[in-house]
C-alpha cells in the first residue's frame, strides 16, 4: 500500500544506509538500511501488522541486513518486525531513526492476549 507518510519517507530517506556497531544508550546498535524494496517479500507479514493496527502498513528498510523488516504506518509511526515480535521505533522517522542510531530500547507491541 502506498499513502503520504510513506511517500515522504522514502523520498526523504530513502537508500540511507547506518552500519552501526556496539553499545547504545540502552541496547546495541545494529546496521539499517531505509529502503521500502527490503520489505517487499513479506506482503503477508505487513497485511497481518495493517490488520492488528488498524492502519494501512508499507516497508521502509531492514535492520541487521535483514533479520528484521522496517515499516511505516498511515500516520507516520515506524515499527520493526523480527522473530521475536513487533516493536514500536517512533511516532515518526525522525524519531524512529534517533532510536535507532542510540540503541534506544524500543517498545514492544502487545496484544490483549499479551495481558494474559
Amino acid at each position: 500500500m502506498v499513502f503520504p507518510a510513506a511517500i515522504e519517507a522514502w523520498a526523504e530517506f530513502g537508500g540511507l544506509s547506518f552500519d552501526l556497531s556496539g553499545a547504545g544508550r540502552e541496547v546495541a546498535r545494529t546496521p539499517f538500511l531505509l529502503d521500502p524494496l527490503c520489505g517487499l517479500h513479506l506482503p503477508r507479514t505487513l497485511a497481518d501488522l495493517s490488520r492488528a493496527l488498524d492502519s494501512q502498513v508499507a516497508p521502509l528498510g531492514e535492520e541487521r541486513f535483514g533479520q528484521a523488516v522496517l515499516a511505516i504506518d498511515e500516520a507516520g509511526r515506524v515499527y520493526s518486525l523480527d522473530h521475536t515480535g513487533e516493536w514500536f521505533l517512533g511516532a515518526d522517522l525522525d524519531h524512529a531513526v534517533t532510536t535507532l542510531l542510540l540503541g534506544i530500547r524500543p517498545e514492544r507491541l502487545r496484544t490483549v492476549a499479551d495481558e494474559y
